[in-house]
């Protein structure tokens, strides 16, 4: 299942340069509007606006623009009606993807994911087609750079207390994957051990992964990328090893 060390290394990279831009507060307060519609304003009873909170501190997003997320999603007050909608599509070689985006105008999502994937050789299917070959897991991502002191047999222990089912090294440290009902109990266990977390997450995971070439990877990076930096879209999750 490891083997996404690469596009989360440039996600990484992605986001610090995008931190520059107004547009990451943006995609960042809409996942805070959605998670709030869909699970409630409180984040202790909502993973998803939890998630959402968390990954817009480390953003340094302002508190005064989570607030007031938290309001719009609440319906307290105006503003455009943001939807999340997936989206499934093909890469190179065999590759898949699921494509989730939030949007105000999903015909205008759906046409620049569409107009992107068949720039890159790609296309766009219809719901179902790609999903099957995922499941729903836990996912939490741990570097060894970001954990120094910690020996790599020091952290997978550390893992396997807390209670993952599957730890995966990489070649900057560990994947480790859990059943998403658990995902909270294990991510509050894991930090009490006081590792840090580079990514923590409920996701969709391949169940059949498929190993690419170079060449096919550095293309499937580079749709993966273009598509990243598309307005309406949240997060991209393939069954390939990049």
């Amino acid at each position: 299942m490891s083997g996404h060390s690469k596009w989360s290394q440039i996600k990484r990279q992605k986001g610090a340069a995008d931190q520059k831009r107004s547009g990451v507060f943006t995609k960042l307060s809409n996942a805070i509007v959605v998670a709030v519609r869909e699970g409630g304003k409180n984040p202790d009873m909502n993973v998803r606006l939890r998630l959402a909170i968390d990954k817009a501190r480390e953003a340094n997003m302002p508190n005064d623009n989570v607030e007031r997320a938290i309001k719009r999603g609440a319906g307290e007050l105006g503003g455009a009606m943001i939807e999340s909608v997936t989206y499934e599509g093909f890469g190179p070689a065999g590759s898949t993807l699921i494509i989730e985006a939030l949007t105000d105008n999903k015909n205008r999502a759906a046409s620049e994911i569409r107009s992107t994937l068949a720039k890159h050789g790609g296309r766009l299917g219809t719901p179902n087609t790609v999903r099957w070959q995922f499941e729903t897991r836990g996912y939490f991502e741990i570097l060894g750079s970001e954990n120094i002191g910690r020996s790599p047999e020091d952290i997978e222990l550390a893992l396997i207390e807390a209670g993952t089912d599957d730890i995966e090294p990489t070649d900057l440290g560990f994947e480790a994957f859990v059943n998403h009902h658990n995902f909270t109990t294990v991510r509050d266990a894991i930090t009490s051990s006081g590792i840090k977390l580079s990514t923590a997450e409920i996701r969709p995971i391949p169940t059949t992964p498929v190993v690419l070439s170079e060449a096919d990877q550095a293309k499937l990076l580079s749709l993966m990328g273009e598509l990243d930096d598309l307005s309406d879209i949240d997060a991209i999750y393939t069954n390939a090893n990049v």
